[in-house]
């Protein structure tokens, strides 16, 4: 129906679809209609009054297709025909399905996607949650919006820490210990040359080795990668995660004397206390080391080589870093670089910033006492804690708790992070994560268990069948659910998870209030009723695979 109010408003008005489109709202409140369109935009290039603009415009529009149309303060409030819009409405959502709700107004444009990058030869810690839950979800939105996107995990495998590890390795190390519990002893010796300030230079002259290829070195860094990679594996699996291409710092190592090249010649590059910098001063970004004094290079260097190498190869429409708050300084010098150096696509790169986990303290939740917190313990916990929930409410086999327990593990650590704005930090609480009231995953995946519920204890055939009349909640369900693809651009645009995350609550809680004030197995409008619970199904599925969750048929 929001079409039907945007082709209204084209035939009176000089605005572009799109320009209609962006100006339309939702109302907070329903007595104000179910779509508001504001006329101060048309105020400002007619110079005329907002009110007599509503009043003159609402005198041309064709009134037919709706229950009412007024005007209010300089608004136009439109009142579509429930029963109009809740037999569309189904008949959309059960012929597209898994579809509805998509676009393909990306036309396979593409998307590249850096997330995750979690740091080898070091535990897959919480910390990196973030970054993998929020790529996944903004991956499936686009996609959804019909660009191709390309998920990288862009590994931190390079760097001043594996001088680090090769120096605690050669002094410290036990291969039995690394084959058998890899992270945790390269954590030991990480955690053990970082206390002793003497081995500081040693670490550096063994990094700097590496990047000269050192034989000996490559071979200990090869060695930590694998079994890190393999570590990682089996998070990702856990998570149901995966990715395009997996890649590293490392992987444009033999690249950045062309980038430093590049610099040079745009005479970006000064010399300072023997370090190479480009001075951002005047655009309020301070300097950018670019390398230090003895020939290393940083972080800096290697992401400004990763944007170039892959625009080269992707021509992408748009690079996301979804990467932590704490980056944003580095990501906008990047991003300055590469505008100075002449890249028109520079204005295509975004970071797309999270902020932190935190304790229930409210403190900082990647260390407790000291210790990391390994993301394979978190998921042991939630997953013992899921099933003591299932028990709690019914006995079923081994292999079905398992199963369960799994979904409602990840529906639980996922929706606990996505239903949050990303740059706002977040309350890490696992047991109020997991509940099965309230505004969590559980809940919602308890919800769709409901309406699967309904469906197979239904013995008609769920013909087609018009609505005799609506109640409020069945026309408040059909509002939102009519909403979704709408609430997908905004996500898209947004570039926020979020949105669909509070959209599935919304739902939930409107079917919920649906199901309990009105019978549908048995009652006069069963057929209708039923295709209402199936167009709900659908869309509470699709707005949890957006966000990387999938639904089980029975809690």
């Amino acid at each position: 129906m929001k079409q039907e109010v945007i082709n209204s408003l084209l035939k009176v008005t000089e605005l572009s679809q799109k320009e209609v489109e962006d100006l339309i709202e939702i109302p907070q409140n329903p007595e104000m209609g179910d779509y508001a369109f504001p006329c101060f935009v048309l105020s400002k290039k007619l110079g005329v009054n907002p009110i007599e603009i509503a009043e003159d415009l609402i005198s041309k529009l064709n009134q037919e297709k709706f229950e009412k149309i007024e005007a209010k303060g300089g608004y136009i409030n439109f009142f579509v025909d429930k029963i109009q819009l809740a037999i569309q409405t189904t008949n959309q959502i059960l012929k597209e399905k898994d579809k509805y709700g998509s676009s393909k107004e990306g036309n396979q444009k593409k998307i590249v996607i850096d997330m995750s990058s979690p740091n080898i030869a070091k535990p897959f810690g919480i910390g990196h949650l973030r970054s993998t839950i929020i790529g996944n979800s903004i991956s499936n939105i686009c996609a959804f919006q019909g660009y191709k996107t390309i998920k990288i995990n862009y590994l931190g495998d390079w760097g001043t820490q594996f001088g680090k590890l090769i120096v605690g390795y050669k002094k410290y190390g036990n291969p039995k210990k690394l084959k058998q519990n890899p992270i945790t002893h390269l954590l030991e010796l990480y955690i053990k040359v970082n206390k002793n300030e003497k081995l500081e230079e040693k670490a550096r002259e063994e990094f700097k080795k590496l990047e000269h290829g050192d034989k000996e070195n490559l071979k200990l860094w090869k060695t930590f990668k694998n079994l890190s990679m393999n570590e990682f594996e089996k998070i990702y699996k856990q998570l149901g995660i995966k990715f395009d291409v997996v890649s590293g710092e490392s992987h444009y190592n033999n690249k950045i004397e062309s980038t430093i090249k590049i610099l040079n010649e745009e005479g970006l590059l000064k010399e300072s206390e023997g370090a190479k910098v480009i001075d951002l001063e005047k655009y309020g970004l301070g300097v950018a080391l670019i390398r230090k004094s003895d020939g290393t290079t940083l972080y800096s260097t290697r992401d400004l080589t990763t944007a170039i190498n892959r625009y080269k190869k992707y021509k992408f429409e748009k690079l996301l870093y979804e990467v932590g708050s704490e980056q944003s300084l580095h990501f906008k010098q990047v991003f300055k670089i590469l505008e100075l150096i002449g890249y028109k696509w520079a204005d295509s790169c975004h970071h797309v910033s999270h902020g932190l986990y935190l304790g229930k303290d409210g403190k900082k939740f990647s260390t407790r006492k000291g210790k990391t917190i390994f993301m394979e313990d978190i998921l042991k916990e939630t997953k013992e804690l899921a099933k003591k929930e299932i028990q709690k409410r019914e006995k079923v086999s081994k292999i079905e708790l398992e199963k369960r327990a799994k979904a409602i593990t990840i529906a639980a650590i996922f929706y606990g992070d996505l239903k949050n704005y990303r740059e706002n930090n977040v309350i890490f609480d696992i047991n109020r994560f997991i509940s099965f009231e309230g505004n969590t995953g559980p809940y919602l995946l308890y919800t769709y268990a409901r309406a699967k519920s309904i469906l197979r204890k239904a013995k008609s055939n769920n013909k087609s069948s018009n609505p005799m009349g609506l109640s409020q909640q069945e026309k408040e369900l059909i509002l939102e659910l009519s909403n979704f693809p709408q609430v997908v651009k905004n996500a898209y645009k947004n570039l926020s998870p979020n949105v669909i995350s509070n959209y599935s609550y919304q739902i939930a809680q409107k079917f919920n209030e649906f199901y309990h004030e009105s019978k549908v197995i048995g009652s006069e409008e069963e057929q209708f009723r039923l295709r209402m619970v199936e167009s709900f199904s659908h869309v509470l599925r699709n707005s949890l695979n957006l966000l990387g969750i999938k639904t089980i048929e029975k809690m």
